[in-house]
């Protein structure tokens, strides 16, 4: 299948996903593109998801606010313009700081778009199941552990 070039404006983005509390607008699926997705995601002060790893790479570009990293055994806090990268299988999570934050995420391959997909229809943003987010993630080949 040949990818199309892809053009969406703000207007045309799809609705936002409820994460655990953190909104996450899919802005082009792995299906769109044929290989990478791309993010927008914004939370208030304190959301991020559990330390976890999965098979793709991922980046985060900060917007707004401060967001804290948390790769492998290391800590940083990341400000507007900070760009930061993941490798495939590294162990990592995130806190939105103080106030909340933006940011764009891309990952390299098709898996993040359903898993969020999944997570919003079957997890409650208000009262996690965290078992079930534990099994949801691991059919998508992501390994939560914390």
């Amino acid at each position: 299948m040949k990818t199309q070039p892809i053009i969406v404006s703000e207007q045309e983005y799809a609705l936002p996903l409820d994460i655990v509390g953190e909104h996450v607008t899919v802005l082009a699926s792995g299906e769109k593109t044929g290989t990478y997705e791309i993010f927008h995601q914004q939370g208030p002060e304190g959301s991020g998801p559990p330390p976890h790893s999965h098979p793709w790479d991922e980046a985060f570009f900060i917007l707004k606010g401060d967001v804290e990293f948390g790769i492998g055994e290391e800590t940083m806090w990341g400000a507007p313009g900070t760009l930061v990268h993941i490798p495939a299988e590294t162990l990592h999570w995130f806190r939105f700081g103080k106030g909340g934050a933006v940011m764009m995420s891309i990952t390299s391959q098709l898996g993040a778009s359903k898993m969020f997909a999944d997570f919003a229809r079957e997890i409650s943003p208000t009262n996690p199941d965290i078992g079930k987010l534990v099994e949801l993630a691991s059919l998508h080949g992501c390994t939560v552990t914390g």
